[in-house]
């Protein structure tokens, strides 16, 4: 099969569906206005066409027809709703793919009437809609009722990469606990709702264990525009000498960072998926996640985490006093969390699911002629 995915070049989700579906043997051509910023296959053709933000997607348009009449996909594949399914909505080409991410459809559609029905025509326009989770597929759903099937198409971790990593001691006999996330520094993602927990935690465990709450450690990986922001919170909290600000990684580092952790947290306030969680679950780590969006999804409560309420600093508190009190316990965890995730999410299974889908809709469309 030869695909042609729209997307965002920018992006490592693309990135690693490129490379991976290209790796799987399919004939994979990038055609996007965001330069690349990992490394893409050499087999992965890029057709890089010049980025004009949020006008490109309409700019590009004959563009990127002159690259599809010269290609001559099966099928065209376009990641986001808001951005590049616009553009494959006027290529007036089928059969195509409209995969959705998050923001395209919990908080662009809701801007004005004119951007609902902006996403909503691109969704009917599609002629398949996928979804990397239940949740993000209600959410399609809301914004444009008519839509009644939505393939559930999870992004999935490539368990080679974690298969050397360390897991966490089943003991706090350790120089260190720390706790942490790898996300943007952003209200989104909930980094001050962790920042603060940390914080409780520590008074909390400094009453029961003064000497295990020396241990205790802040660990946040990631880059994004409230990145001072929550340096000043921390430091407003007295835990700054307890916190470590790493700013953003390559997707390549994430499994070494993951190993410096005991404890991974997620608190966001909206979440499309959780791919995160899978990452930290292959690297035998156990969460704390909140019920937003397709978290709970990847979490097995009381198995592989724990899962609370979205903004609930006291609920987030108690879940990491409990782990970080109870060694074994998270422990176990980590390694249900590795289980489950080899079983449900394995890049493997994730791209195969992917090229099922393809493989439909093409046979769906030719039905149709």
């Amino acid at each position: 099969m030869k695909i042609a995915l729209l997307s965002a070049g920018s992006s490592i989700h693309t990135i690693r569906w490129a490379n991976g579906l290209s790796d799987a043997g399919l004939d994979i051509h990038l055609i996007t206005q965001h330069a690349p910023q990992e490394s893409l296959n050499s087999n992965v053709t890029l057709h890089l066409v010049p980025n004009r933000g949020m006008l490109g997607y309409f700019l590009m348009v004959p563009a990127v027809k002159k690259i599809i009449r010269e290609i001559q996909p099966d099928l065209v594949n376009a990641h986001y709703a808001s951005g590049y399914a616009t553009t494959a909505t006027f290529l007036n080409f089928h059969p195509w793919i409209l995969s959705v991410w998050g923001s395209d459809v919990y908080t662009f559609p809701y801007k004005s009437k004119l951007h609902k029905r902006w996403v909503a025509r691109n969704l009917k326009s599609a002629d398949t809609i996928a979804s990397t989770s239940y949740a993000m597929a209600k959410q399609t759903q809301l914004v444009e009722p008519s839509i009644k099937e939505i393939t559930i198409t999870p992004f999935g971790v490539n368990l080679s990469l974690y298969k050397s990593l360390k897991p966490v001691a089943s003991t706090n006999d350790v120089d260190e606990i720390v706790i942490g996330t790898v996300k943007t520094m952003s209200n989104t993602y909930g980094i001050d709702l962790l920042i603060k927990s940390f914080a409780k935690l520590k008074l909390k465990i400094e009453e029961k264990a003064p000497q295990l709450a020396k241990k205790l450690k802040l660990r946040l990986v990631g880059g994004g525009d409230q990145l001072e922001e929550y340096q000043q919170l921390a430091k407003r909290l007295n835990i700054s000498e307890y916190t470590c600000f790493v700013g953003r990684v390559q997707h390549e580092a994430v499994p070494l960072e993951l190993e410096k952790l005991d404890i991974y947290v997620a608190l966001s306030r909206v979440e499309s998926f959780g791919v995160a969680i899978i990452e930290a679950g292959a690297a035998q780590r156990c969460v704390v996640v909140s019920d937003a969006g397709g978290l709970p999804e990847v979490v097995v409560h009381g198995e592989t985490g724990v899962v609370v309420p979205s903004e609930d600093i006291e609920a987030a508190t108690e879940a990491l006093e409990k782990l970080v009190l109870n060694p074994e316990l998270r422990a176990i965890m980590g390694i249900k969390a590795k289980q489950y995730v080899a079983q449900e999410y394995s890049w493997a299974v994730s791209v195969q699911k992917m090229k099922d889908l393809y493989k439909s809709t093409i046979a769906k469309s030719r039905g149709k002629q």
